[in-house]
């Protein structure tokens, strides 16, 4: 993305944040003594930053000129809630094994809705990644999310995100999301060919 936090190959991390309307933006990293340090603004109302020191799992916030730590709205992990600070991810560390997976024509489809907090005693991505049996047994060929993006509290059905780029904290990390993603496929498409081809006439 052109904006939020990003891990450079050759080390250190680029923050990014549209800000037109602030003249000056500074970074903070969490836990350091140090001072935070000033973003370089651009005419096109952007605020970039390339720090060496930083790395996937640090923690920072954006300081507007007026003191007000702020998370990082394009943030792929708020641990501590919408009002913490943001952690920097590493969104293609992620080993996805599913290359040779396709999905199945729309008119073969049957989707079952689920609110991620609700579905299962847990109220997380890992314990809707255990029932997945479940869903197999009622026929079921996907899955569909309700919205999990970052919301303030606790309990919530998804419709008022804060933070879009973020999975609550209390459903998981963003690798919680993407083991259940790469275990749904697995599961439920594998399963489900095998019950339409056990299906499919012969002759």
């Amino acid at each position: 993305m052109p904006f939020g936090s990003q891990p450079l190959e050759a080390g250190g991390v680029r923050f990014c944040l549209w800000a037109p309307s602030v003249p000056c933006v500074r970074l903070q990293i969490e836990g350091e003594q140090t001072a935070s340090v000033a973003m370089q603004a651009h005419a096109d109302g952007w605020h970039r930053l390339e720090l060496a020191t930083a790395a996937a799992g640090t923690r920072y916030r954006f300081v507007l000129p007026d003191g007000l730590r702020v998370p990082d709205t394009a943030a792929r992990c708020n641990p501590d809630d919408v009002h913490g600070a943001s952690e920097v991810i590493d969104a293609l560390a992620f080993d996805w094994r599913d290359a040779d997976l396709r999905g199945r024509p729309w008119s073969q489809a049957v989707i079952y809705e689920l609110h991620v907090g609700s579905f299962s005693p847990g109220g997380d991505f890992a314990g809707v990644q255990a029932r997945l049996d479940y869903l197999v047994a009622l026929g079921v060929m996907a899955i569909e999310l309700m919205p999990v993006a970052d919301f303030p509290g606790q309990c919530n059905w998804g419709y008022d995100g804060v933070l879009l780029f973020a999975p609550d904290a209390r459903y998981g990390r963003p690798d919680d999301l993407k083991r259940l993603v790469a275990a749904t496929y697995a599961r439920l498409l594998h399963s489900q060919r095998a019950v339409l081809a056990e299906r499919k006439p012969r002759g």
